[in-house]
């Protein structure tokens, strides 16, 4: 694999491929989210992403879902903590009367609510999950600090903030002496690259500010399985395929299926490394339901990709196939 590489200023180092847990307990159940972690770590990855609200966005789920599976799999795994780099995020709409958003009240409620279900007593980076325009930054880094002083956080980061959004949380920061985001966290991959390419990719080269994109698989659209409307729609993830079911997302997996093809790799494994040789880009979030699919991060993760093979990825309409 890929040595490990800095995220940001954090002063943590992580393996080229963070999983991402929005499965447990929705795509998979807990013995199979046992399986597939041990699977991961096995191969010599060591960051999980998740969040309080995982996976209240599916039908029957309540949130706290993921992070009660994680926190069992610690449990039922001594030492197991010590090799994982946690990460958990807040903000997000949990259900109940005031528990959603950036405020000091919330934060401080949340992160004890995580550490609970997490079964642990700190978490390694803890992300504000979207942008609350009702409190101000000084409020949510003030937040942040005292969770730093106490130990419960590591790092803190920033989910779905814009260039503009972020500049002005780094200029609070400056302004107050209170901690500054030190990662980022925007929707990024071969078909969504206007959240992150240009000005925020600019400023987080610019302040050393790690990056681990989320979406990275495009939902699963860049596995390349999903041909027509009809596989979409078979599909749990339907709502956020189908947007990419256009003329140009068909392209692209044209594109991508005849890299791969040339590269004898599945066409999520050059999706991954794609992302992974961007400029900016630490690691790119991923999950898996199965252990063929947490093998396929590694080879992803040794995957090169020649000059030829990016610019094609990068523009697939002004390039023919084959």
């Amino acid at each position: 694999m890929k040595s490990s590489r800095p995220l940001g200023r954090t002063g943590m180092n992580i393996a080229p491929v963070v999983f991402g847990g929005n499965v447990f307990g929705w795509s998979m159940d807990e013995a199979q989210s046992f399986r597939v972690l041990d699977a991961f770590i096995d191969h010599g990855f060591d960051a999980i992403d998740t969040a309080d609200v995982y996976s209240r966005f599916a039908d029957g789920l309540a949130g706290g879902e993921s992070e009660t599976i994680l926190g069992r799999w610690f449990a039922a795994r001594p030492g197991m903590r010590d090799k994982v780099k946690l990460f958990t995020k807040v903000g997000l709409d949990m259900g109940g009367p005031g528990e959603k958003g950036l405020s000091e009240r919330w934060i401080t409620e949340g992160i004890e609510r995580s550490l609970t279900r997490l079964n642990t007593d700190y978490v390694d980076l803890y992300f504000a999950h979207i942008p609350d325009p009702d409190t101000d930054h000084a409020e949510t880094l003030g937040a942040f600090e005292k969770l730093l002083t106490a130990g419960k956080i590591r790092a803190i980061g920033a989910s779905n903030f814009g260039a503009d959004l972020l500049q002005q949380a780094l200029a609070a920061s400056a302004a107050t002496g209170l901690p500054e985001y030190q990662v980022v966290q925007p929707r990024y991959n071969l078909c969504d690259r206007d959240d992150f390419e240009g000005p925020l990719r600019d400023l987080c080269i610019e302040r050393g500010i790690g990056v681990i994109t989320y979406f990275s698989l495009a939902s699963g659209f860049l596995s390349g399985k999903y041909r027509t409307m009809a596989d979409i729609e078979q599909s749990q993830r339907a709502p956020w395929l189908r947007g990419y079911m256009t003329e140009g997302g068909t392209r692209l997996i044209e594109v991508l299926n005849d890299v791969s093809a040339n590269l004898g790799a599945k066409p999520a494994e050059v999706a991954l490394a794609w992302l992974i040789a961007q400029p900016g880009v630490t690691a790119p979030i991923a999950s898996a339901t199965s252990v063929s699919q947490v093998e396929s991060f590694g080879r992803a993760a040794e995957l090169e990709l020649s000059a030829e093979d990016l610019a094609r990825l990068s523009d697939p309409i002004a390039r023919s196939v084959g």
